[in-house]
Parts: structure tokens; C-alpha cells; sequence
């Protein structure tokens, strides 16, 4: 009986794992995104479809440690001074935010016939933010470390920090509690205790113990160690009545500056990731569609209302706080729902009278349904907003430029390219698209005209028939190719210089008739290895001699693959790998009597 227990137990886990497997790639190949490629997979799985699991909470609770894992490793990224830093956006945009969307979404519990009480509870409870969604949009779309992507962080930090004050309204609030026998001011003395404790571990214990562990030189303690600091630290907070995510990130800023950081970060990683996976799959599961089906338009409306009131207020908040129309509005997207902390305070509520079960089950069903819209609401955002236009602000657009050389792109490559021409005094114009990169170029000298070589008015305007040469310097494959057919279509005699991303473009640029180009690694890749072998003994005239040798055998490469293509030449590349020994007939085992007359003829010859 146990060992079929244990198979049931072993089919629900594949199956837990196969939905995910399954469910994500498709969602994100539609660019949906992970989120909901996990939640859908946690409907079809849970009580409420194909009905492997029946008890979602079980598992959501275990899958709780992703979400703290996950504010660990963003602590690890947060210096305390960086964090100093951020304080105005935490405790000001972050409070402003709570307390405005804090209001807004009471109003509206109250229009659906709550008493103002519940009402704020409701409200309360969904203007905390799931980090968990807000953090896994902004980790796929690469803005966690941006200063937007650092200002939410700030936003979800606040709002971590707001769940402790809020369990502490809601035991107030509770029907029946007397409010001068509750031990408040006791609670709030632990929690402080609590946190100064953690800080002196973080300060005076954990670099010693974690030095300590590595000259044991045992890498599995290691992350045994590493998963001991994270859920002992969660765990502590917990006991005191604080978030367990804001006891993982304090740790995490604690060891910010720790030499073994990016170690703890490679140790947590595997298991923030599936946790983190595992809590949206639970959350999918703990969806009741029954609950749905049967008052659908109580729900719905629900959440469009809370979502929308929710937004409003994030909007005006960000555009009092002077961050522009477009961030604004993404912002109030991605925050405009409600997150995990919710269902805390719900639960809470629920146990000290103040919902029922029927109003806790109806607002969790809503924050669940927001958290799976939020990620669709993110690509409809995407689809029908209009690119950012970049501000014109003190850049100049060309008119009739005339200078022997277009530089067409400033970035790393044409920044460097262009310091011959200017030493030797040619006279050179120079355009590039970042609005940003050309204020930042005037700081050091540089006149540089907003303008895209792709378009063939702006390369006239340009100059481009005029000069003498166009060096194509920019940093986009496609758009190099665009330039180089104009050019080569509209001025044929100017002398085009275009700098290539590897071999295979190389070798398309000179198909284009190109007058010159050059692979944007090759150069400092050779100086590299040239300073490598000098850095190893060799002396510096072989180490040199060898570099030309190096050098000739690419040309006559290159040479081979514009007539044969791009494997023509690739006998004359040197590699590591070990070459086999060619075969040959074994030789006649030699006879001892033979060897010894061999060599009494050999003394006798002396």
C-alpha cells in the first residue's frame, strides 16, 4: 500500500512538471509569457481540471520560498549605499502609491456594498503587488536593473514592508478584540529586536562562517550553508510577525558586498527557479472555477474595476512624482493587480471575523484573475502603444552637410575609428539615431547630427554625395546592410568603408563590393593573443612573428572562401583538438638471440 501511495504521489509530481514544461515554451513562443504559461498549466492540473491535486494550498505554501529566494538574490544585488539611494522612491513614491491606490480601491469595495470596514481591507489586500509577477516581467524583458526597473523594486519593497502594519490593523479591527489588552507595542519590540539581530549576524557572522565553509573546499555545504542563511533569515521574520520576503532580502543586502556573493547567487539560483515556477503553478491551481462559474459577473467586474481604479492611481502617482506619460503607463499595467501577500491578509481577515468564507473565496478569485491578466494587459500595452519617440531637445537634424567623410554611427566602434581621420585634420560629419549618445558626445568636443542612415533623404542631407568617403560604423546587422545598398546604389563613387560583426558578414560585404571592411573583433583579438604569448615568455620578436603569421594565413583564408565559401579554408584554422595517429603495420617483434649478435658485432666494429 505504501509503495503505491508513493507512485500515485510520483505520477502527480511528472505531471506537475510536464504541465510546466509543456505549457511555458508555448506561451512565451506566443509571447505570453512565462507567468501565465504557468498558471494556465496549474488550472488544467488543479482541483479544478484535470484533478490531480486537491489541495493547492498545501503546495503554495512550499512554493512560497521561490518569491523568497527570489528577494534574496535581488538583495544581493542592493548595496546598502545603493539602497541609501533609493530611499526617496521606497518611502516616498512607494507610500504615496499604497496609500493613493489604498483609497481608490476602498471607494470601490464600498460601491459593491461592503461596509467601509471590509472595504478597506479589500482594498488594502489588492494594492499589494504580486513581486512575484511584477519581477519575472521585468527579469524576461531585461529592466531589473534599469532605473525604472530599480524604482518598482523600490514600489514592491514598500508594499512588503506594508503587509506588517496592515496584519496589525486587521487583529485591531477584528470584531470583538479589545484593543487595550492586545500586547501591540510588545509585537512591534520583537520585530525591531528581531531585525537588529539579523543585521548584527549579517555584519559580524556570515562572511566569517562562509570563509570558514570555503576553506572546507565541500561545494554542496556550500549551498547547504547558502540555503540555511535565506530560510533561516525568512524564517525569523516570520516568527516575529514580519514578511519572510523581507527577511531573504534583508540577508541579501546584508551579504551584498560579500566576496562570496555571486557564489550564493549561483548556489540559490536552480532553486528560486523552481520554486518560483511553483508558485505560479499553485496559484493556477487555488483558482476556483466553480466559484467563477457561478458568479461570473460579480467577479468580472470585480476586476475590472479594482484593476482599473488601482491603475488610475499608480498613473497619477508616477506623474506627480515627474516620470513621463509612457513610463507612467506602464507602470500602472504591470502594478495594476493584486499579489500573493493578499492572501494573508484575506486569511487573516477571515480568521478574526471580518470576511466571511464567501467574500474571502469571491477577492481571492479576483486577485488570482489579475495576476493572469497582468500579463496579457503587458502585451496588449506593447502592441498598440506607439514607440517612444526620443526628445530633439538640443539636437541638431543634418542640412547640407559637406565634409570629406560621413561617419555614419558613434558608438564604441565609430568613437575609436574616428580619431585618426580627426588627428590627421580631415574634416568629418557624423550622425547616429541615440538622442542620449549625442548630448552625452557634446560633454567631450564632439558635433554629432541626429539622423538615420538607413533613410536615404537624411543621407542627402548628410552630405553623403559629397564626401569623399562614408564610413558605416553602426551597431545593427541589418541596418549596415540597408546602408551599404544605398550607398552603393545612390553614390557609387564614394569610397565605402563598412565595419563587419564576424566572417560570415565579411564576406557578404565583399559579395556588396565594399571598398574595405573589417571584422569588428579581429584587431583587438590579435593584439590579445599577441600580448598573451608575451605574457607567457615568449620573446616579443616571435611573439610578433608569429601574429604576422597569423595574420597572412587569415587573408589567404578569406581569399579561399570568396571563391569556395565559408568552409573553403577551414584546414588552415588551428585547433586544440587531438588529432588521430595515423595507422601503420605493427613491426616484427625483435628476437633477443638477434639483438645479442647485434651487439657483440657492434663492439666488435668499435
Amino acid at each position: 500500500m505504501a509503495a503505491e501511495a508513493h507512485g500515485s504521489d510520483l505520477v502527480r509530481i511528472v505531471a506537475l512538471l510536464a504541465a510546466g514544461v509543456v505549457a511555458v515554451p508555448l506561451f512565451k513562443r506566443l509571447g505570453l509569457g512565462s507567468v501565465l504559461g504557468y498558471l494556465a498549466a496549474g488550472v488544467i492540473v488543479g482541483p479544478f481540471g484535470l484533478r490531480l491535486f486537491s489541495d493547492p494550498q498545501a503546495i503554495l505554501h512550499v512554493a512560497e520560498l521561490g518569491v523568497v529566494m527570489f528577494l534574496f538574490i535581488i538583495g544581493l544585488e542592493m548595496q546598502p549605499s545603493r539602497l541609501w539611494s533609493l530611499r526617496r522612491d521606497i518611502f516616498g513614491l512607494g507610500a504615496a502609491q499604497v496609500l493613493l491606490c489604498g483609497l481608490l480601491l476602498m471607494l470601490v469595495g464600498m460601491a459593491f456594498g461592503l461596509s467601509p470596514v471590509r472595504a478597506f481591507v479589500a482594498g488594502m489586500g489588492f494594492t499589494l503587488t504580486s513581486t512575484a509577477v511584477v519581477m519575472q516581467i521585468l527579469n524576461e524583458s531585461g529592466d531589473t536593473n534599469t532605473p525604472e526597473g530599480q524604482r518598482y523594486v523600490s514600489i514592491l519593497l514598500l508594499e512588503d514592508l506594508a503587509i506588517v502594519p496592515l496584519l496589525a490593523l486587521v487583529a485591531v479591527l477584528a470584531p470583538g478584540v479589545d484593543t487595550a489588552s492586545t500586547n501591540q507595542w510588545r509585537d512591534i519590540g520583537i520585530a525591531v529586536a528581531a531585525v537588529a539581530a539579523l543585521v548584527a549576524a549579517g555584519r559580524w557572522l556570515l562572511n566569517p562562517m562562509f570563509r570558514i565553509l570555503a576553506d572546507a573546499q565541500a561545494r554542496e555545504v556550500m549551498t547547504a550553508a547558502a540555503l540555511l542563511v535565506v530560510l533561516g533569515a525568512a524564517l525569523a521574520m516570520q516568527v516575529t510577525g514580519l514578511s519572510m520576503a523581507m527577511g531573504a532580502f534583508l540577508a541579501g543586502v546584508l551579504l551584498s558586498e560579500s566576496t562570496f556573493r555571486h557564489q550564493l547567487e549561483a548556489d540559490i539560483e536552480p532553486f528560486r527557479g523552481i520554486l518560483l515556477g511553483l508558485f505560479f503553478l499553485s496559484v493556477g491551481m487555488s483558482l476556483d472555477l466553480k466559484l467563477i462559474a457561478s458568479a461570473w459577473p460579480l467577479i468580472v467586474s470585480g476586476v475590472l474595476a479594482f484593476m482599473v481604479a488601482k491603475a488610475i492611481g499608480i498613473y497619477i502617482v508616477a506623474r506627480l512624482f515627474r516620470s513621463p506619460h509612457r513610463d507612467s503607463l506602464y507602470r500602472a499595467t504591470l502594478f495594476a493587480q493584486g499579489g500573493e501577500f493578499a492572501f494573508v491578509l484575506y486569511a487573516a481577515a477571515t480568521s478574526g471575523g471580518i470576511f466571511d468564507a464567501s467574500t474571502n473565496a469571491m477577492l481571492t478569485a479576483t486577485i488570482i484573475l489579475s495576476m493572469a491578466l497582468t500579463p496579457l494587459c503587458i502585451v496588449a500595452l506593447r502592441w498598440f502603444l506607439p514607440p517612444a519617440e526620443q526628445s530633439l531637445d538640443g539636437v541638431e537634424i543634418p542640412d547640407g552637410l559637406k565634409a570629406s567623410v560621413l561617419i555614419i554611427g558613434f558608438g564604441r566602434f565609430g568613437q575609436v575609428a574616428s580619431q585618426s581621420l580627426l588627428a590627421r585634420g580631415i574634416d568629418v560629419s557624423i550622425i547616429d539615431h541615440d538622442t542620449e549618445m549625442i548630448r552625452s558626445a557634446a560633454d567631450f568636443g564632439f558635433k554629432i547630427y541626429y539622423g538615420d542612415g538607413t533613410r536615404l533623404d537624411l543621407l542627402h542631407a548628410a552630405g553623403a554625395g559629397k564626401a569623399v568617403a562614408i564610413a558605416v560604423c553602426v551597431e545593427d546587422r541589418r541596418a549596415t546592410d540597408r546602408i551599404v545598398e544605398l550607398v552603393k546604389a545612390e553614390f557609387p563613387l564614394v569610397k565605402l568603408l563598412v565595419r563587419s560583426f564576424d566572417r560570415e558578414h565579411a564576406l557578404k560585404l565583399a559579395a556588396m563590393d565594399v571598398d574595405y571592411q573589417i571584422r569588428e573583433t579581429f584587431e583587438s583579438a590579435m593584439s590579445f593573443g599577441e600580448a598573451a604569448l608575451r605574457e607567457l615568455g615568449v620573446p616579443e620578436d616571435e611573439a610578433s612573428e608569429i601574429s604576422q603569421e597569423i595574420r597572412r594565413r587569415d587573408a589567404e583564408r578569406y581569399a579561399l572562401e570568396l571563391a569556395g565559401g565559408l568552409m573553403a579554408g577551414a584546414d588552415m584554422v588551428h585547433g586544440n583538438a587531438p588529432k588521430p595517429t595515423p595507422f601503420t603495420t605493427p613491426k616484427k617483434k625483435p628476437d633477443p638471440a638477434a639483438a645479442v649478435q647485434d651487439a657483440a658485432g657492434a663492439k666488435v666494429d668499435d
